[in-house]
């Protein structure tokens, strides 16, 4: 049995208030929380900074980006899954589900190459014990792709699946309704010439007209037989909700519109949009505002997406003015929320019972700093 461990002289941040208090943990579980100091000599004064739970991050694609860091560079697998892992845990993220792709659309990309070796990567980094947060893996199928459910087949087994989103990038629409925006992210992105770009748009409508709609509904009907949660990704109009929530889809990943965030909400998809979108003021993509939804009271769960450092950050934005979260809400937003949606009913929240799972936080003006990460009362930042 492992001694207890005190946090005390905290601000607190539960579920739906702050007290100033102290938080007992022991065996990596949280067994005590009360208001006020403790008198414990061997606690750990957290200075009145904030101590909040663990954050929860359901959609970065940050593994692929330490995979392959620059165009035809690959890196050693560990030691990817190592530096990705050290700058989760650094972001104060304890669970994280990295996303995957299954399918692909670039014609330049090493997504499918680097599949096999990223969940592999994980397997091992998780079996020996090799991260400081607990990694899980998101699915990103691409329906208008050729091999997607020959891919998907072969790796949903994997005991670390937690979650699956269906995604269609065809021109056109949801994300990419406006042609313009298609047109000039995938030129800066992939380096295209016109005519090459003609042909990849020309590719990409035939593909989605042979298989997104029978891997969607293939795919869907796995998930729903086998009790994986499914996130829907870009939906736009209220016609594409229906179809997700008719699909059973429990989460809505960055609908493009608050038509599309509404309908999700009145059909209760947790309705997750990016950080970033919330740190930059807006969506690189034209898309509606994160802070707009959230103002409506649309926004559920944030994900950090390409940038694990602007989860936190975001979270505190959403308590400014213009915004008006208070904080529980917005802490929420980046650890009950995202927990629950994908059924991790152990963590997520500050509570008696829950992992110890934590994070002490501390402000620089309105910048927040993290200064301690404890994974299961472990100090692993």
């Amino acid at each position: 049995m492992s001694a207890e461990q005190i946090f005390t002289n905290a601000n607190i941040v539960l579920a739906d208030e702050v007290i100033q208090g102290t938080v007992a943990i022991k065996d990596g579980v949280i067994t005590a929380i009360d208001a006020g100091n403790s008198m414990n000599p061997a606690a750990l004064n957290l200075q009145g900074e904030y101590l909040i739970p663990g954050l929860v991050e359901l959609h970065t694609d940050n593994l692929e980006k330490h995979m392959s860091p620059r165009p035809a560079v690959s890196w050693p697998t560990i030691a990817a899954m190592i530096s990705h892992d050290n700058q989760i845990a650094s972001a104060g993220i304890t669970t994280v589900f990295d996303a995957i792709s299954i399918g692909d659309i670039s014609p330049k990309s090493t997504r499918l190459a680097n599949l096999t070796p990223m969940i592999e990567a994980l397997d091992y980094s998780q079996k020996h014990g090799l991260t400081r947060s607990e990694h899980k893996l998101h699915f990103r199928c691409e329906v208008a792709h050729p091999e997607t459910w020959e891919i998907f087949n072969a790796n949903i087994g994997n005991e670390h699946v937690g979650l699956v989103s269906l995604m269609d990038h065809t021109p056109g629409q949801r994300q990419f309704e406006e042609m313009s925006h298609y047109r000039i992210y995938y030129r800066q992105k992939y380096g295209l010439t016109a005519d090459e770009m003609s042909t990849f748009e020309a590719r990409q409508i035939a593909n989605a007209e042979q298989y997104s709609e029978k891997y969607r509904l293939d795919i869907a009907d796995f998930c729903r037989r086998n009790q994986i949660v499914m996130a829907s990704h870009d939906d736009a109009t209220e016609n594409h909700v229906l179809e997700s929530f008719n699909l059973g889809m429990k989460i809505a990943e960055f609908p493009t519109s608050v038509e599309a965030a509404s309908h999700s909400a009145q059909r209760d998809l947790r309705v997750l949009m990016g950080a970033p979108n919330i740190v930059r003021g807006g969506s690189h993509s034209g898309n509606v505002a994160a802070s707009t939804l959230a103002k409506q009271d649309l926004l559920h769960i944030l994900s950090s997406d390409y940038y694990p450092g602007s989860l936190i950050q975001a979270a505190f934005i959403l308590t400014q003015e213009g915004i008006g979260f208070d904080l529980p809400k917005a802490i929420r937003t980046v650890s009950k929320n995202p927990a629950e949606a994908v059924n991790l009913r152990d963590r997520g929240e500050i509570a008696i019972g829950k992992k110890a799972d934590l994070v002490q936080v501390g402000l620089h003006r309105e910048q927040p700093l993290i200064r301690t990460v404890w994974k299961s009362g472990k100090r692993v930042i």
